[in-house]
């Protein structure tokens, strides 16, 4: 597929969606951006990427429209088709909380997007801040944004950081599925599923935010109630409860001789335990049992 050498999108007003596709070619091409309506040769053009306008849906010839899409088709807007041109669509869907609600505020407006999250209208606009709004303003003002300029570099910065969170996101998943074990902890007449991660020559910068990721990753968010991740300030073990499991009670363990930080909360705890057996058992004892 050829290099894309140059980015066309719509002119007036400039929206999230369009603003962080361009953002994302940007990271990947380095090519400049202009605001206009794209020619017909153009559209035929694979050197030409077109954001959120030309109303053609074709990754093959970078066209990223989707403004011609029935009524009824799932909310999508033009970041959605180029990270799924970019095959990282649905790791951004997992782990971008923000891309579905963008995704319906484009498609289906503020009202639609407010019942759908089960907010007052107005919510939608108290989210807003001065950088959306300096950002999208300054985008839309220009006709042209090339590389060097400050906006154009801080798209960049923009784009890069998403594609590497979700490079980095998928690597701790792969890397975390090749190790960790599943647990099932008998805590009197409960059974609480939980995954425990390893110490290891290499490990992920944030064990307990990886484990937590790779669990909503596989599908387990409805099964699993507690994580076990290496402490990354000393040799033992974090234990958390996943999406606040009400079973468990990390405080219940605050005495135990080898937990160092039990959180009032009850949400974790940090402990110097590394045997297996140990780890469960404060999992059964934070569940009571």
């Amino acid at each position: 597929m050829p290099e894309i050498q140059q980015i066309v999108t719509h002119p007036g007003g400039a929206h999230k969606d369009d603003l962080l596709a361009c953002c994302v070619l940007i990271a990947r091409h380095g090519c400049p951006v202009v605001r206009r309506d794209p020619t017909e040769a153009e559209r035929l053009d694979p050197s030409v990427a077109l954001v959120d306008i030309g109303g053609s849906h074709d990754p093959a010839l970078h066209n990223y429209d989707h403004h011609h899409f029935p009524r009824e088709h799932a909310p999508t807007c033009s970041l959605s088709l180029v990270l799924d041109a970019l095959g990282v669509y649905q790791d951004a869907r997992t782990f971008c909380d923000w891309l579905e609600p963008a995704e319906w505020f484009d498609s289906r407006g503020p009202k639609a997007t407010a019942a759908w999250l089960g907010v007052p209208r107005r919510a939608v606009s108290q989210l807003n801040s001065p950088i959306d709004a300096t950002l999208l303003r300054r985008f839309a003002q220009q006709p042209e944004h090339a590389p060097g300029e400050v906006l154009y570099e801080y798209m960049r910065l923009v784009g890069q950081d998403l594609l590497d969170h979700l490079r980095d996101v998928r690597a701790s998943i792969d890397q975390i599925a090749d190790r960790c074990e599943r647990w099932s902890v008998t805590a009197g007449d409960d059974v609480i599923e939980a995954v425990f991660l390893p110490r290891g020559d290499v490990m992920p910068d944030e064990p307990s935010g990886s484990v937590a990721r790779f669990v909503r990753a596989t599908g387990l968010e409805h099964e699993i109630g507690a994580t076990v991740y290496p402490d990354r300030r000393g040799p033992g073990y974090g234990i958390s409860r996943y999406e606040d499991d009400p079973r468990l009670d990390f405080s219940r363990v605050e005495g135990e001789p080898d937990v160092h930080f039990a959180h009032q909360s009850g949400f974790v705890c940090k402990t110097t335990a590394t045997a297996p057996e140990r780890l469960r058992e404060l999992i059964r004892l934070a569940a009571g049992g």
